[in-house]
C-alpha cells in the first residue's frame, strides 16, 4: 500500500456500513471534513 503525502487528497475508497450498505469517499464530495471510524468491536 502507498503512502498518503501529508497535505493531499486521500484516494477514492469504499467500505460497507454497520448496515452492510456501501459507503464511498466520494459520497461526501464536497463537504469540508469526513470523519472516519473503525471499530472492529461489530462483526
Amino acid at each position: 500500500m502507498d503512502r498518503v503525502e501529508l497535505n493531499s487528497h486521500a484516494p477514492e475508497f469504499s467500505l460497507l456500513d454497520y448496515k452492510g450498505k456501501k459507503v464511498s469517499l466520494s459520497d461526501f464530495s464536497g463537504q469540508k471534513n469526513v470523519l472516519i471510524v473503525f471499530n472492529r468491536g461489530f462483526v
